[in-house]
């Protein structure tokens, strides 16, 4: 397995900015829909798009905790989740709830990262499947994985 899986979403962009905006973005594509959109399945095993915002927060608390472990601890090692078996329990959550976890997390965590010079990006840590990283690994991925969800949720849209 790769270090960051979604870095070819990333393209080489500062994560910074796209990390930045993907709540607007996101409420840019989702306010304007029915509960209805929101919740159907584009295929059957396919998340629908409260699915995607209420991973999205997950990942945001996840993403959170790895950047706090990584800049307190000396090359700590992290722990991977299964997003399926998360994702099981998403009926939980309506859309209003999962956007206001996401945004308030990924506000917390930009705030995170204005503190972060040049000796924190490149601390190390371990993830047990793909290997050491740094710190702007992490917030790579975020990025990239931002730009993956917003892309998935484009494409319901359009199939509709």
């Amino acid at each position: 397995m790769e270090l960051n899986p979604y870095a070819v979403y990333l393209g080489g962009q500062d994560p910074i900015p796209v990390i930045t905006r993907t709540a607007e973005l996101l409420h840019s594509l989702i306010d304007p829909l029915s509960p209805a959109h929101i919740d159907r399945s584009p295929a059957p095993g396919k998340w629908s798009i409260r699915e995607i915002v209420a991973h999205l927060a997950d990942c945001e608390l996840v993403f959170g905790f790895r950047l706090r472990q990584t800049l307190s601890e000396d090359h700590p090692v992290i722990q991977p989740f299964d997003q399926t078996v998360w994702g099981e329990r998403y009926a939980a959550y309506d859309i209003s709830s999962a956007m206001r976890m996401f945004e308030a997390s990924r506000n917390w965590n930009v705030k995170l990262l204005t503190t972060v010079n040049d000796a924190d990006r490149h601390r190390p840590l371990t993830h047990p499947e793909r290997g050491t990283m740094t710190l702007w690994t992490i917030v790579e991925t975020m990025g990239g994985h931002d730009i993956n969800h917003l892309r998935q949720i484009e494409k319901i849209i359009a199939a509709d």
